[in-house]
């Protein structure tokens, strides 16, 4: 969608196209700029929150996130975490009340294994309430339609999802979020739900989405996609299919969102590293 909008928007002339490279949540496209387009200003590289996840822990082989240039994010979805509707944790104290005394009496499941950014979320609430993240009881599930019948089922408690995922089961009512991992309340189904750091736990969990390019483009080169982003942001065509994707404004751009992913991946591998997970130790 992004680059469709560039095109037709008159942002960016030349058409450019769109190549998928699975594998590693980015770690085959990571390395395959490192080996081959180092210099090349004509490729730009999706990356999201999951990236830096598996940057901090060693996923990328030797790569670090200082390998290349981070050029800004279009929108971002947030981290929420979401209980059964007759569940006993009516507030985000409740539930980390009950893992202050036990980590393990909580069922907490999701769609990625220990060490992902699913179950990073509720490791970061434990962390800011004086809990053990490694001692949380943790299920993990193939996919989040998965965990979502889990929940639902009452096979876990808690499910650490994205507000996107969510919206549809908490306006039907069949869930209660306890609260979302965004510096302000999120607009809509979210409105009367309070962020993590109204509950007194400094904790934002942004599932940014945006674009590194190559290390060894020029300033100029960098300058060109960086406003090209920073145009883009500011169309309110643009922002208003980034809405209909479920995706909020996340106008992070150049200087500011490289010192942003490498912040972000310097706290992922902080927290790895205290919780025993490997990191790439950079």
């Amino acid at each position: 969608m992004t680059s469709q909008k560039l095109n037709e928007l008159g942002i960016v002339e030349p058409s450019i196209r769109t190549t998928n490279m699975p594998g590693g949540i980015g770690a085959v496209a990571y390395n395959t700029i490192q080996a081959q387009r180092r210099k090349d200003p004509n490729v730009i590289v999706a990356v999201s929150t999951g990236s830096w996840v598996n940057l901090a822990q060693g996923k990328f082989g030797r790569f670090s996130e200082n390998d290349v240039r981070w050029l800004g994010a279009v929108g971002a979805d947030y981290g929420v975490l979401a209980v059964r509707k007759d569940s006993r944790f009516k507030t985000l104290e409740d539930f980390v009340a009950a893992l202050k005394v036990d980590p393990a009496s909580v069922a907490i499941g999701a769609g990625g294994t220990v060490g992902s950014q699913d179950w990073m979320k509720p490791a970061l609430v434990a962390k800011a309430a004086g809990a053990d993240p490694k001692k949380m009881r943790y299920l993990s599930y193939e996919g989040g339609g998965e965990a979502l019948a889990a929940l639902l089922g009452g096979t876990i408690e808690a499910l650490p999802g994205d507000a996107s995922e969510m919206v549809g089961q908490l306006e039907a009512g069949e869930i209660r979020v306890l609260a979302t991992f965004s510096a302000e309340r999120l607009p809509g189904a979210y409105a009367e739900v309070p962020t993590a750091k109204e509950a007194g736990y400094d904790v934002e969990w942004p599932i940014v989405r945006g674009f590194y390019a190559p290390p060894a483009i020029t300033d100029e080169q960098y300058a060109y996609w960086t406003k090209a982003l920073s145009t883009l942001n500011a169309n309110p065509e643009w922002q208003k299919a980034r809405t209909e994707q479920g995706l909020y404004a996340y106008d992070l751009v150049g200087a500011d969102f490289g010192a942003f992913a490498k912040k972000l991946t310097q706290d992922f591998r902080a927290l790895a590293t205290e919780v025993g997970l490997p990191t790439s130790g950079k």
